[in-house]
């Protein structure tokens, strides 16, 4: 064998190394998510055969005389920040000690005889209203159980940013594991002929159907 030829195994056989090192990992960190991802792309896909039963859970209460003058207190403040406030931290207090219910870092809507806080989540939705002249606090909460959690993870639908970050890096990572498995392929078409074909294969077929039956 020349040297040129040796030099090229050398670099081949570098390159190979690293590219599988990189695609191995990447591999690693997307291996649950995508699991996760294609499962849940499954039940999004047939949702409307996939029936969900919604638990709904009101609570209703009257915060004393003290509190409600406190928040009566606190009105015009809200109302010069265009009607939109954090709950005042006694009335966290108050509906973590009542009914658990965490509002921290949540705008609440503010007006002369009410305040209202919508809390959507994964899965389910929430909402809170507060009666100012009468102090009454009615609480609904929405659950349309877990197979509705998974699907709104997939969609990052009021997921948080922990969890937005977490598809930002996940998607990283598959690209990272879908480029070098390309050049992996690139690297081993030589001795395997239907690699090519299978590649354009995944390209053409989507491609024919968004175009022939999607109008």
């Amino acid at each position: 064998m020349t040297a040129p030829a040796r030099s090229d195994n050398r670099r081949r056989a570098y390159w190979l190394k690293t590219l599988h090192e990189w695609h191995w990992v990447s591999s690693a960190i997307c291996l649950v998510g995508m699991i996760l991802f294609s499962l849940t792309g499954f039940t999004l896909n047939h949702a409307g055969q996939i029936e969900a039963k919604p638990v709904v859970t009101t609570h209703n209460g009257t915060v004393d005389d003290a509190l409600r003058a406190r928040l009566e207190q606190q009105l015009p403040a809200a109302k010069a920040q265009q009607g939109k406030a954090p709950l005042p931290a006694e009335l966290q207090a108050w509906l973590r000690k009542q009914w658990d219910i965490d509002t921290a870092g949540r705008q609440a809507e503010w007006s002369d005889d009410e305040i209202y806080l919508s809390l959507p989540r994964p899965g389910g939705d929430a909402w809170l209203r507060l009666s100012l002249p009468e102090g009454e606090v009615e609480y609904e909460r929405t659950d349309r159980g877990w197979l509705s959690y998974f699907n709104d993870l997939h969609k990052g639908r009021n997921t948080g940013t922990a969890w937005s970050w977490f598809i930002d890096i996940f998607a990283a990572a598959t690209l990272v594991f879908s480029v070098t498995g390309l050049f992996i392929l690139k690297m081993h078409a030589g001795n395997r002929p239907f690699t090519w074909p299978m590649v354009g294969m995944g390209l053409v077929v989507p491609v024919l159907l968004a175009l022939l039956f999607i109008h």
